[in-house]
């Protein structure tokens, strides 16, 4: 506490960090001090972590509180949405908190109250949160007065940048120019021509993208127009505001906002053997003009070193676990608040061989898979998966090295033990192609297909087969044609089969032949039929037989034969003629023996 006689000044409230000693003379011996505000905690603590959906609000919520900052308040009179994804990568608690701080345009300080011991941390993200305190006048003449008042003041200009533009991208609107500008004012006759662009925005969102070009902007400028003061109030420090008075320059008679103070006090004669001037209090200070926000510049954010591994997650009893994007979460290593579930990241998008507008190539990592996980621009907030990878547990198909010659695509049936495969096998003299389909294999050609097998080609069907062909269909054997079991072939139009040398059917059963309309056959040599049994022709209209030589009939002993000059001979052991009705013989010589 410091006091004037009986009359308290102002309340100083922190913790001790830091103690030191001094000589000791044998009469007294000398401390120092260090003090502290709580939110010192948060530097002694460095971290690698996730927040998901949050805004800054909540993260600051989470992190003071885990370092015991229990008094503070938000002042915020923006909007600070939610974050999607924010990552504390090897920061400490206090670096990423005033990163985030300073992305979001929010300042803070510590507020005293004036008459107790009360204390808190007040984050504001504008100048409206900062109080006002009243009027100081101007005295370069303190050791005369005894009044608070104003015994230094320093204006400084600087150039500093005029406008920010910045840019960034998301896949789930491509088309969206994601830019936007921000041109600063009280310029004071500075050109305009000092621009910061800056890509990526880190903003994914229409407001983040505008606030961000803002806060930038006015972070860029926070130094253009400072003072550097002295006082002799204690009462100014980081949160007030005050209006000068009196000052022979009448531009700087205005109101001025506090950003910095060292206040110092001097008490010599508590010192032995020395008597010195008395008790003094000075208080530096630096300001800005209160009619604009101070706000940080830019504070580094970490970068990823490389790619890093990491595990696919998903709900419980799940294996496949993504989004309409193809995307997946994964646990980092390094996520000691991981729960290794649905929840453990964000949704994070997967590289593909091959990515088009309703083509490419596409494999989901499935849920306890390792990948390989890049982030873009070395952003710890933007992970992209950029392969996968082999463990002791996930082991690779086949058994290497003794087949180390494939080159395998296999898949796995969810939520059982199939797999479909393609396996190319490369091996000198055993090189194959395989393919095997767990259950269905279905193929479309669209137009023509041809296969050509230089050498055999066998085919086994388990149970039937149906083919089924649209118009022609040309079978060409060179040699032999053999089949086993049932076959069923239909041809909804013409089947013609071409037969380079023999051809033999042999049917072990009964074979029916059904002809819908005309038959014609055609035999160029000679033609043998055999028929071990009986045979029976029934003609349902006229039967014509033409013979260009000679038609013989043999039965047994019988013989009836027909030359071309129009002879009939019938021979048997005995003839006879029987008619219901009439036998008519027309002859010009009738001979009987």
């Amino acid at each position: 506490t410091l006091w004037q006689g009986n009359t308290p000044l102002r309340y100083l409230h922190g913790i001790i960090t830091g103690m030191e000693t001094g000589e000791n003379n044998h009469w007294q011996m000398n401390y120092s001090l260090t003090i502290s505000p709580p939110l010192w905690r948060c530097g002694l603590r460095q971290n690698f972590r996730i927040f998901q959906q949050q805004d800054i609000r909540a993260i600051s919520t989470t992190l003071l509180t885990e370092n015991g900052v229990t008094d503070w308040v938000p002042s915020f009179y923006e909007a600070h949405p939610a974050r999607e994804f924010c990552v504390q990568y090897g920061e400490t608690d206090l670096a990423f908190l005033t990163r985030l701080w300073a992305e979001e345009g929010i300042f803070f300080f510590d507020w005293f109250h004036p008459t107790g011991p009360d204390q808190k941390l007040v984050l504001c993200d504008d100048v409206a949160g900062v109080s006002p305190l009243g009027s100081l006048p101007f005295n370069p003449n303190t050791r005369e007065v005894s009044t608070e008042c104003i015994s230094e003041f320093h204006y400084r200009a600087q150039v500093r940048p005029s406008s920010v533009e910045n840019q960034d991208y998301t896949f789930k609107t491509p088309g969206w120019p994601g830019y936007f500008s921000h041109h600063a004012t009280n310029l004071n006759g500075q050109r305009t021509q000092y621009e910061i662009f800056d890509y990526p925005g880190r903003f994914k969102d229409e407001q983040h993208g505008q606030d961000f070009a803002r806060y930038l902007a006015e972070g860029f400028r926070h130094d253009a127009e400072t003072a550097a003061c002295a006082s002799n109030s204690p009462k100014l420090w980081p949160g007030k505001r005050f209006t000068l008075t009196g000052h022979p320059s009448l531009t700087l008679n205005r109101e001025w906002q506090v950003t910095g103070s060292v206040l110092k006090g001097e008490q010599p004669q508590a010192q032995h053997g020395h008597r010195g001037e008395g008790t003094t209090l000075s208080n530096r200070l630096d300001v800005i003009p209160a009619d604009r926000t101070w706000r940080s510049s830019p504070l580094p954010k970490p970068s990823v070193d490389g790619p890093q591994s990491a595990i696919v997650t998903g709900p419980a009893g799940e294996e496949i676990f993504c989004d309409e994007h193809g995307r997946v979460r994964v646990r980092f290593h390094w996520d000691r608040y991981c729960p290794g579930n649905e929840d453990s990241s964000c949704w994070i998008r997967v590289s593909q061989a091959w990515a088009g507008a309703g083509f490419g190539n596409l494999a989901i990592p499935r849920v306890g898979q390792e990948v390989i996980v890049d982030f873009l621009n070395g952003d710890p907030d933007q992970p992209i998966i950029m392969g996968r990878t082999y463990h002791q547990d996930n082991r690779s198909p086949g058994s290497l090295p003794g087949t180390k010659t494939q080159m395998t695509i296999r898949s796995k049936t969810y939520k059982g033990g199939g797999f479909n495969e393609l396996r190319f096998e490369d091996a000198t003299g055993q090189e194959q192609v395989y393919i095997h389909a767990q259950k269905n294999m279905d193929t479309e050609v669209l137009n023509n297909r041809t296969t050509d097998v230089k050498m055999d080609h066998t085919e086994t069907i388990g149970n039937n087969q149906k083919i089924t062909v649209g118009l022609g269909q040309t079978v060409t054997v060179g040699k032999e044609n053999a089949g086993g079991h049932d076959q069923a072939v239909t041809v909804a139009h013409d089947q013609s089969v071409s037969v380079g040398n023999d051809q033999t059917l042999n049917v072990t059963n009964d074979r029916k032949k059904d002809v819908g309309n005309n038959q014609d056959s055609k035999v160029v040599g000679d033609d043998t039929e055999k028929v071990e049994k009986s045979q029976n022709i029934t003609v349902g209209k006229d039967y014509t037989l033409t013979v260009t030589d000679s038609l013989t009939i043999k039965v047994g002993e019988c013989v009836l034969k027909m030359n071309k000059d129009g002879t009939i001979m019938l021979n048997g052991v005995k003839i006879q003629f029987k008619a219901d009705d009439s036998i008519k013989g027309v002859a010009s010589t009738v001979h009987f023996n």
